[in-house]
């Protein structure tokens, strides 16, 4: 692949990464940053510039739940050599950042490269006048502190969202207890990833550097199972970055709700014609059994017969009984009331259980769900019609 510059066309840069092994992973982002134009066309010396992994919940880096901390420590060392003041952090699903980041490895790495925890437990409300749909959002004080954002998202399956990359990564940066109303007020899948648009094209990251070494397929984005791709992605455009992303696992990035607002907002491009791609041939990297749903989401609509139809149709979280442990993290995180998903009656013997009627399908309950015990399964009648 050449790396030819193209006017007018966002520039993504592949670049092979076959294991974490620290030198590979620092030589593979280097050379990606050269590609996409070097460190200082995105930070300069003395910013305060805040590092976003992706942590949603604090394993093992071996499952593949949160960005590797060799791709964290890469980027801190390339980010420090260009002079920038750094700090990190980001807001888990469940948990504080602090002992999230501990358990996956992440503080660590920070804590060798002098790297501070940034506030994300507390937040201010932002005004975003030019937004698509939403105007307000609560950001955390680490990100409000900051000149810049560098993300680094990880490549994952999503119930929601089909796939979770650069865009998806940036509700990090939302408090951890103001995540909930953000799913109950927007059900409909395309109105919660406009918000996620607003909030990239509030925050503007600098720059999105995808860790894809090792990615998670299937009951994504906590319970999936670990695939290797062997590739870094880096772009300055979010957009372009995950449809990239959504090329090699062969899934359609119009499927992505993210990619049409993202491109109305003028946050990037998902079409391939505008898109420019350097480093490594994408089809060294392409994996054509990637599990993930190749279908598009379901938009959600009002009114009895519109709900009647959706609860047949749409795909539902479901709880394996067997490997349910009854620990409630799943009631806890319904961001709806009543809730969805509850226990029936004071018996806490059992698992709870969806009410569908009640379901959003925002398929927390399967995020959070430390048993890997909430799967997200499509309806009989669904496949007959969807498929």
């Amino acid at each position: 692949m050449t790396d030819n510059r193209t006017v007018n066309k966002s520039r993504v840069a592949l670049v092979a990464c076959a294991d974490y092994d620290q030198r590979r992973v620092y030589r593979a982002m280097s050379r990606g940053l050269e590609l996409v134009g070097g460190i200082s066309s995105f930070v300069q010396p003395g910013e305060k510039i805040l590092i976003k992994p992706n942590v949603l919940f604090g394993v093992s880096p071996d499952r593949c739940v949160c960005t590797h901390p060799e791709v964290f420590r890469a980027a801190g060392r390339l980010l420090a050599g260009a002079g920038a003041s750094l700090t990190c952090g980001d807001s888990p699903g469940f948990g504080g950042c602090r002992a999230n980041m501990a358990l996956g490895g992440l503080k660590k790495v920070a804590d060798e490269l002098g790297i501070p925890l940034a506030d994300f437990a507390r937040g201010r409300a932002v005004t975003h006048p030019g937004a698509l749909l939403t105007r307000r959002f609560v950001i955390a004080n680490g990100v409000l502190a900051a000149d810049g954002l560098v993300s680094l998202p990880k490549l994952k399956t999503h119930g929601l969202t089909r796939f979770t990359g650069a865009v998806k990564n940036q509700f990090g940066c939302v408090p951890g207890l103001m995540k909930g109303p953000q799913h109950a007020r927007l059900p409909d899948p395309f109105k919660f990833a406009t918000m996620l648009v607003d909030l990239n094209t509030l925050l503007r990251p600098r720059l999105y550097i995808m860790d894809a070494v090792m990615a998670m397929e299937g009951n994504g984005p906590r319970n999936g199972s670990p695939r290797k791709l062997g590739v870094l992605l880096l772009s300055a455009d979010p957009i372009a970055l995950d449809a990239v992303a959504c090329k090699i696992i062969d899934l359609d990035p119009a499927f992505v709700p993210t990619s049409a607002p993202g491109e109305k907002a003028g946050l990037g491009t998902y079409h391939f014609e505008n898109i420019e791609m350097v480093g490594d041939a994408i089809e060294d990297f392409i994996c054509p059994d990637f599990n993930v749903v190749r279908k598009p989401p379901l938009p959600a609509s009002g009114g009895r017969m519109a709900a009647f139809i959706k609860n047949r149709t749409s795909a539902r979280p479901v709880i394996n009984a067997d490997r349910c442990t009854r620990c409630g993290a799943c009631v806890r995180h319904c961001p709806v009331t009543p809730r969805a998903v509850d226990w029936r009656g004071e018996d806490k013997r059992r698992p709870p259980s969806h009410d569908y009627n009640l379901c959003i399908r925002c398929f927390c309950c399967q995020e959070v769900c430390p048993e890997a015990a909430i799967s997200v399964k499509e309806t009989l009648l669904g496949k007959i019609i969807f498929r």
